[in-house]
């Protein structure tokens, strides 16, 4: 049975295939599971923020590997990466179709490869960059790196900077090519396919998404978990200081420029089958896929 993966930038409407897809192979007597490859859904109490799946659509579809992190809980990939082939190999020994569902590309390649992983950086050199990150700042940090490493990131992206200025400073080579880690083969055999659509109906949904996050209280979440004493790796979410900032127009740009980065890693995934979901609602792009399995 192949393990079936869905990519796609944010807003694009994954978790809505995903559970369409899932209807359809029940008819076809399967009991698909979804699980989850996105690195800020795994956090308990940032729901809204990361768009993770509500309790209807979770009754409809179950989705392992949802919310099971304290929101002050540091978290990597490579901690993810144990965690998803658990659940992958349990589900395919059971005869359960894995759909596998994630926005984060490295998270998606830790659950369907073997990736070579960077080992831990020392604890002081950790607390060190993440003072400095509060007190100086992202860009300034990104200016200190590398030309090379400083190429293959946006100095606002503060969770990649901090990681590539903790290897650095622990002596660890931080260069690497996204197509690194990408392995040649798969654990599984994997059908993998990105969904797009229009540049601006995309523009548009990530909008009205930003809109309803505000009105189901995205505001109120995002103060909780900083009260709570939101990691480092927490507050990475798309949106996080934005949300408290009390800024939504920059959220929605936040949102924008993240798609973006989505669609090149997904543009260097080999093998990926795109699916251009434009005029089309779940079930439609649903029963596309289903017709090639």
């Amino acid at each position: 049975m192949e393990v079936l993966a869905l990519f796609g930038p944010t807003a694009v409407g994954k978790t809505g295939v995903a559970i369409e897809l899932a209807e359809g192979l029940r008819e076809r007597g399967e009991e698909p599971m979804a699980v989850n490859c996105d690195s800020i859904q795994v956090y308990e109490g940032l729901e809204i923020l990361s768009g993770a799946a509500t309790a209807a659509e979770r009754e409809r579809l179950d989705h392992r590997l949802l919310g099971f992190v304290a929101i002050d809980g540091e978290f990597s990939a490579g901690r993810f990466a144990q965690l998803a082939h658990d659940e992958i190999d349990e589900l395919l020994v059971a005869g359960r179709r894995p759909i596998v569902v994630g926005g984060t590309g490295l998270y998606l390649r830790a659950a369907l490869t073997e990736l070579e992983m960077r080992p831990p950086v020392p604890e002081e050199v950790r607390v060190a960059v993440e003072a400095e990150m509060a007190e100086r700042g992202s860009p300034a940090l990104h200016a200190e790196l590398d030309p090379d490493v400083a190429a293959t990131v946006h100095p606002n992206d503060r969770k990649r900077v901090a990681r590539f200025t903790e290897l650095a400073r622990a002596g660890l080579d931080p260069h690497r090519s996204s197509d690194g880690l990408w392995a040649d083969d798969l654990r599984h055999p994997t059908r993998l396919v990105g969904i797009i659509c229009d540049p601006d109906e995309l523009d548009s949904r990530i909008d009205a998404r930003v809109d309803a996050m505000l009105a189901a209280g995205v505001e109120d979440e995002v103060r909780r978990a900083e009260a709570a004493g939101a990691s480092r790796t927490a507050r990475a979410a798309i949106g996080f200081e934005e949300v408290l900032d009390g800024e939504p127009e920059a959220m929605k740009r936040a949102q924008r420029r993240f798609a973006r980065r989505q669609l090149t890693w997904m543009r260097k995934m080999p093998g990926v089958e795109v699916i251009d979901r434009a005029g089309r609602d779940d079930s439609e792009v649903a029963e596309e896929i289903l017709s090639t399995i």
